[in-house]
């Protein structure tokens, strides 16, 4: 949007701030990132003239993504009468390539009348985000391409998966700095977004039935990766209190982890009431148990 001549503001980092705001224009059975979202909203409102928020309804053929995704440019606009204009393009990979061509023209058209303007803009932002899965693969985290610092202990004694949503995993404060609190630990960390597409679309091939929810599959193919190759020492596993697909989910990984006991995982429930030092505590204990675990094995 900046090389089609707009102004581009981003809403400031999640604070203690965003997510009671969030909580206070939430309903209470609302899970933590939609009130987090709630909090940026209303963060960015008296500061722009419109609001991009996406209608993310399928990024893969026959899948879908989370439900309050679909109707997040509705609830946005609900939010406050006196809202700035919600721009709600939608994206569906269910209606073909071209369908989501036409999407992109019809946003770019709001800012440009060159076609070619428009493509390139396009273009340069699919080449950005390649660049970034690039480094994702190598190992980086976007907290560390973000600060422009490698966190990474040199000597790591031990390697923990933390799986989950990346909004959930990458948002220092609601994670509460978890990556970076486990590199100090002198822990390696790896994420789903180390892995490639091809090798989670492998591991969730296993399943006795497809998943349709495309950000849990990424979830169980990266677990399933890390237990069935035992390339981690231990997993810890995100998730949002009250969100559905989360909770089955973690039903399907503790399950398959049973039949791999040597790999023990962590539920991790984050909500707006999680408490710091309680979080420390259980990560603590946790990367402690594990550590005795393999020293154990060493001996």
């Amino acid at each position: 949007m900046t090389q089609l001549g707009a102004e581009v503001v981003v809403s400031n980092p999640t604070s203690k701030k965003t997510v009671n705001t969030g909580t206070v224009f939430a309903d209470n059975e609302l899970c933590l990132p939609v009130k987090v979202f709630y909090g940026h909203l209303m963060d960015l409102k008296e500061r722009v003239d419109a609001i991009f928020v996406p209608r993310i309804v399928s990024v893969v053929k026959k899948e879908y993504t989370c439900p309050k995704f679909l109707g997040l440019p509705d609830m946005s606009r609900a939010l406050e009468d006196d809202m700035p204009e919600i721009i709600d393009t939608t994206i569906n990979m269910q209606e073909g390539w071209r369908q989501y061509m036409k999407s992109v023209l019809e946003l770019g058209s709001r800012f440009s009348s060159s076609r070619m303007k428009v493509m390139g803009a396009y273009k340069n932002g699919v080449t950005a985000l390649r660049d970034y899965h690039h480094h994702m693969l190598s190992g980086k985290t976007p907290i560390e391409l973000l600060e422009k610092k490698n966190f990474s202990a040199q000597k790591p004694r031990l390697k923990v998966g933390i799986a989950g949503h990346p909004y959930n995993i990458y948002d220092q404060y609601i994670s509460m700095n978890l990556i970076k609190r486990l590199k100090g630990m002198g822990v390696d960390v790896v994420t789903a977004e180390m892995i490639p597409d091809s090798v989670i679309e492998l591991e969730n091939s296993r399943l006795p039935k497809k998943l349709f929810w495309t950000y849990e599959k990424e979830v169980v193919g990266t677990v399933y990766h890390w237990a069935n190759n035992k390339s981690v020492d231990g997993i810890i596993y995100v998730l949002s209190f009250a969100c559905g697909p989360d909770s089955l989910v973690q039903v399907l990984l503790e399950h398959e982890l049973r039949k791999n006991n040597n790999v023990p995982m962590m539920p991790l429930v984050i909500d707006e009431h999680s408490a710091e030092a309680g979080l420390i505590t259980r990560v603590e204990a946790f990367v402690d148990m594990i550590g005795r675990k393999k020293e154990s094995l060493v001996c």
